[in-house]
């Protein structure tokens, strides 16, 4: 079991972490087409209004990051064309010692709950590789249903949604 799972905005020198782990083979693997794209320190300090780039820790050490999208508005329109009250969320551990052990199924809880403070947000929205079985066990463990398959570039996901609870 892990230990206190807390999160906190990510800084700028988060970005070394973010690094490292982009490297990892798993997290290669979750999402191929992306590996070495992003420059973490500059979005990061991009602090734009549509997203927020979130450093799970354990104990104070961190293990994951979790992105967090408000899909409708975000520039590039990856999700296309989405209501309002949405969130789209991207998650990963950083490194193997700190999978299986339940941190994921932590740090999604804390992803929701704040996702879920906010009174206009419906649903949360994710995106795992349709040929990611684990993923996507994981994610119906938490309650994501899934909603339709969709290509994103070149990436042949699984788009599951999670509302709001009752």
């Amino acid at each position: 079991m892990p230990g206190s799972i807390t999160w906190r905005k990510a800084r700028p020198d988060d970005a070394r972490f973010l690094e490292r782990w982009d490297e990892d083979p798993d997290v290669i693997a979750s999402n191929p087409n992306d590996v070495g794209r992003t420059d973490w320190r500059a979005e990061i300090e991009r602090n734009d209004p549509f997203s927020e780039i979130l450093i799970f820790e354990e104990d104070g050490r961190p293990v994951g990051v979790v992105c967090d999208i408000d899909p409708a508005l975000e520039e590039t329109h990856y999700w296309g064309d989405c209501e309002s009250g949405l969130r789209a969320l991207d998650i990963w551990i950083g490194e193997a010692r700190d999978r299986g052990r339940g941190v994921g199924a932590q740090m999604m809880r804390l992803a929701l709950a704040r996702a879920f403070a906010d009174p206009a947000v419906r649903a949360v929205i994710i995106d795992p590789l349709a040929s990611n079985a684990r993923a996507i066990r994981f994610y119906e463990r938490i309650g994501f249903r899934p909603v339709e398959r969709r290509r994103f570039g070149e990436d042949d996901c699984l788009v599951m949604r999670f509302d709001r609870p009752a």
